[in-house]
């Protein structure tokens, strides 16, 4: 077995001198692999140029990750994704995942609304304190889920390319939103989608829901069931293979998104310099800047999960466009701001998105 020296980040002949002498070895090619990791984990960092440009390989990297995920059949998907794109990446590497249960999986049975129950961190508490303990080395979640403030020990290493924003309605009888009779149940748990189902449609009535989204939908179909109808995310319907049980896609006049809906985040320890290089590669900038702005308005507005806030950011080219809405729990009031920036200046307008829905009101749709 070679040596394990330190090699200067500069010496690239020496390194790939190295790293030949570990390929020629009589060991199987995923046992190579792995020596060859170990060798310039930490010895390259710096270097400019790869030593090994036609390999896919990081010169920054861990032998081993362990992904932090819940265990609900979306969850899980969202993290087979990041492990499958991180092994495509990376196939020296061996990735497992690590099942924990956070607060809100153990109240899905609740009827509880969420901000009673815990609101910011509902689904993530517990894997940042995996994260802390060194259990995990990223844990991943919905965008939306993550609070806008984190510790300074944690960073979203890296957000990947943004699926479906939008809303969508199931109905038990076919109908669509507008079509629904007065007086029809609308399950959701959400305050923004009900502030907004009832800005369009006072006549219905909005009943709580809660569990993941097999279950809502089996409660929808239930012959005895309470609900007409349910909202939910898109995006985990698509994800999930469910694309087929939607009635109606809820356009964005109706209904805005939550800030970083469709979005994942793959949230890590701050001063892990190894993850955060190899999460860059799932990384995908158009989409970090158009929730970056979408949650720059959220975390200036303070707004808990008690206050519906919806927003959606788009990039064209090197220009961001912004829609934000706020609204009174009963959808009576509403509050719109549209704004746009140069690539680059995404967070400060939303902080000016936030500051002109001040203006306009915002604390007394907080009061109403």
């Amino acid at each position: 077995m070679p040596k394990m020296t330190a090699v200067k980040s500069c010496d690239m002949t020496r390194l790939r001198g190295v790293i030949d002498t570990i390929t020629a070895m009589t060991y199987s090619p995923p046992k190579r692999s792995r020596w060859a990791l170990r060798v310039c984990r930490m010895e390259y960092v710096g270097a400019t140029e790869s030593p090994w440009p036609n390999e896919r390989v990081c010169p920054v990297m861990k032998e081993r990750l362990v992904i932090g995920t819940r265990k609900s059949p979306l969850a899980l998907w969202q993290s087979e994704f990041v492990k499958r794109t991180l092994e495509t990446a990376f196939p020296g590497v061996s990735i497992q995942l690590k099942h924990v249960i956070t607060l809100g999986d153990k109240t899905q049975s609740s009827s509880a609304v969420i901000p009673s129950i815990g609101g910011k961190g509902l689904f993530t508490a517990e894997l940042e304190d995996c994260l802390s303990r060194g259990e995990i080395d990223l844990a991943v979640h919905s965008l939306k889920d993550l609070p806008t403030s984190l510790a300074p020990q944690f960073t979203v290493g890296a957000i990947p390319l943004r699926a479906s924003v939008d809303d969508v309605v199931i109905s038990r009888s076919g109908a669509r939103l507008a079509d629904l009779p007065p007086g029809a149940s609308v399950g959701t748990s959400s305050l923004r989608r009900s502030s907004q189902i009832l800005r369009a449609r006072a006549d219905l009535m909005i009943r709580h829901i809660r569990g993941n989204v097999d279950t809502r939908i089996r409660k929808l179909r239930a012959e005895d069931g309470d609900y007409d109808a349910i909202v939910l995310a898109r995006a985990g319907l698509d994800r999930l293979g469910l694309s087929d049980q939607i009635t109606e896609v809820v356009s964005h006049d109706l209904m805005l998104p939550a800030p970083g809906q469709g979005a994942l985040g793959i949230e890590c320890r701050s001063d892990d310099q190894a993850v955060l290089t190899m999460l860059s590669k799932l990384h995908d900038t158009d989409t970090a800047a158009a929730v970056n702005a979408e949650r720059a308005f959220l975390a200036a507005l303070d707004a808990g999960c008690n206050t519906p806030v919806g927003a959606i950011a788009r990039v064209t080219g090197d220009r961001l466009t912004f829609w934000g809405r706020c609204l009174s729990p009963d959808g009576t009031r509403c509050i719109e701001t549209r704004g746009e920036c140069a690539r680059g200046e995404e967070v400060s307008l939303g902080r000016r998105m936030a500051d002109e829905t001040r203006a306009q009101g915002f604390s007394e749709l907080q009061c109403a």
